[in-house]
């Protein structure tokens, strides 16, 4: 027969302390592919963290990637194929550390403008989404020309992507109005779209 609990038992005490839960693991596909599907979401979910690994696996990844899809890299492969690896490697290096250079950037433009977001936050995720947003131009640069339009579509459609989800970034991570974000990505994105993305001399 099943008894019902006296009014006067004693109820099991709870803590005013009691610990919240642990934020989940954001694992790196989640945030790189995520950002295409469910930014806003994924941009959510990675606030306050920072993500160094992903940063540095993206730059080697994408600066790899350029370098595959850049003619004196095929034909210095010709040549030689150690001297194209030591190349390349550098070239990997250099662009690691221009990226986090404009990721230091932003944070201070968004800074001045007001903004409180953390430094390594906001670093590590304006690199993360520079990149995984070029990677479909990317892929198609290293099997394609550089001339063709599905490359130069492929730029321009990344680069309004990636400006966006830079703007929504700083946005959600400096708590600014829209128009501040914006201020505070335009010349660092815009700078490294016309080097990186429409070079003079093409790929």
């Amino acid at each position: 027969m099943p008894v019902s609990p006296s009014p006067s038992s004693p109820h099991p005490p709870q803590s005013s302390h009691t610990r919240a839960a642990p934020p989940r693991r954001l694992l790196w596909h989640h945030l790189i592919f995520g950002l295409w599907f469910r930014p806003v979401e994924v941009l959510d979910e990675a606030r306050d963290r920072s993500v160094w690994g992903a940063a540095t696996f993206l730059c080697l990844l994408c600066g790899t990637l350029g370098t595959l899809g850049n003619d004196s890299f095929r034909e210095g492969w010709r040549v030689g194929p150690g001297q194209a690896l030591e190349a390349m490697a550098l070239a990997d290096g250099v662009l690691l550390l221009a990226s986090l250079l404009l990721g230091v950037a932003t944070q201070a433009i968004a800074r001045r403008l007001g903004g409180n977001g953390k430094f390594g936050p906001t670093v590590t995720l304006f690199v993360v989404i520079f990149w995984a947003t070029d990677l479909p131009r990317l892929a198609l640069d290293a099997c394609l020309p550089g001339d063709s339009y599905a490359v130069r579509a492929a730029a321009w459609i990344t680069s309004a992507f990636g400006y966006a989800f830079a703007a929504l970034l700083i946005r959600g991570q400096h708590h600014l109005p829209t128009h501040k974000a914006v201020a505070a990505v335009s010349v660092q994105m815009l700078a490294a779209v016309a080097l990186l993305k429409f070079p003079a001399g093409g790929s």
